[in-house]
C-alpha cells in the first residue's frame, strides 16, 4: 500500500512509495508532548527516499533530549505538523500519523519516552514500550 499525506488546507502533499513503515510510534516526549497541545504525537517512520514532499515548509529544529538535533516541519499556512528528521537518522523521515490521508493501517507499534509521560497517560495494551529512546530501526535489508 502506498500512502498519500496532506496539511490541513492541501498546501503541502505528500506521496509515500512504501508498502509499509519502518514503524509507527506512540512518543511521550516533553517536545512531543507541547506540539501536540499535551498528549502524545504518533509517528510512522519511512526510509527517506520513499517520502516525496510538495509544497513549503516551515521547520524548527532543537536539540531533543536524546541529544540529536530534532528538525519538525509543518505547512506554515494552517500549522499542520508533516515531519520529523533526527540528525542521527538522516535515512528516515517520521511523518505524523496525523498528516497521512486516510484509510491507513498505521496503529503504533511501540511506545517512546514514558518517562516524560504524565500520570493520566495511557498506553496501548500489548505493544513495546520504552522509558527514552529506543534502539534504532534495522538497517535496510
Amino acid at each position: 500500500m502506498a500512502y498519500t499525506g496532506s496539511c490541513a488546507c492541501g498546501a503541502v502533499t505528500a506521496r509515500i512509495a512504501a508498502d509499509a513503515p519502518v514503524a509507527v510510534r506512540q512518543c511521550w516526549c516533553r517536545q512531543c508532548q507541547q506540539m501536540a497541545g499535551g498528549a502524545h504525537s504518533t509517528n510512522a517512520m519511512f526510509r527517506t527516499e520513499d517520502v516525496t514532499i510538495t509544497g513549503t515548509l516551515g521547520t524548527h529544529a532543537y536539540t531533543a533530549a536524546s541529544g540529536n538535533t530534532l528538525t519538525h516541519s509543518y505547512c506554515p499556512a494552517c500549522g499542520t505538523p508533516v515531519m520529523a528528521q533526527v540528525s542521527a537518522r538522516p535515512q528516515f523521515r517520521t511523518l505524523r500519523v496525523g498528516f497521512i490521508n486516510p484509510p491507513h493501517d498505521l496503529a503504533p507499534q511501540m511506545v517512546i519516552w514514558t518517562d516524560d509521560a504524565p500520570a493520566w497517560a495511557m498506553f496501548p495494551d500489548g505493544i513495546e514500550r520504552h522509558a527514552r529512546q529506543p534502539p534504532p530501526p534495522p538497517a535496510k535489508s
